[in-house]
């Protein structure tokens, strides 16, 4: 018998297998990035459809078969709504993480960095969509040791909240900021 695991999850993106199959790519707090299968997710009767929309957040159940995850439940905590923006600044950070991130490996900063960057780009009035995706992005890259703090010397990587004083940091130092990431996206040949 297969063990069954609770985590929180993200979901990064979705693509349609079978009938009424779908992989999903989630970015969990306790496995990192993993693609799940989840059978009849697309079917009318799914009661896992709602919560494993893509870009939401959920809580999911899951099991590790011998071909890989599998899932067995999803509860939403938070579905993609919102402004635009905040969705389309979330779908680049999902394909970022989605391309950097390989193999299951638990990082406790990155996940929490990407659920707060959830959580503030989800809300309905938010005039800094961009600094919000700007400092996520460096903090994925900083997670992953692409960005160093000593290149920056920012306070931003010693927590995840996308506060007024963080972003009116972000924003001071914009320009540096997008220099170290585009350089640290180029070094990374992907």
């Amino acid at each position: 018998m297969y063990q069954k695991y609770q985590t929180e999850a993200l979901v990064l993106g979705s693509r349609e297998t079978g009938e009424a199959d779908r992989t999903f790519t989630l970015y969990t707090h306790d496995f990192g990035l993993v693609r799940v299968r989840v059978t009849a997710v697309r079917s009318e009767k799914s009661r896992m459809r709602y919560a494993l929309q893509n870009y939401a957040r959920a809580n999911v159940s899951l099991v590790k078969g011998k071909r890989g995850w599998r899932g067995a439940g999803a509860a939403a905590i938070k579905n993609a709504h919102g402004d635009v923006r905040g969705i389309a600044a979330f779908a680049r950070i999902s394909e970022l993480v989605a391309r950097l991130v390989h193999g299951e490996e638990r990082n406790e900063y990155l996940f929490t960095a990407l659920a707060e960057a959830h959580g503030a780009l989800m809300r309905e009035h938010c005039d800094a969509f961009g600094t919000i995706e700007i400092v996520c992005v460096a903090r994925i890259l900083f997670a992953l040791g692409y960005i160093s703090t000593e290149a920056l010397s920012t306070a931003l990587f010693t927590h995840t909240a996308y506060t007024g004083e963080s972003l009116l940091e972000a924003e001071t130092m914009r320009d540096k900021l997008l220099s170290s990431i585009n350089k640290a996206i180029a070094e990374t040949h992907l």
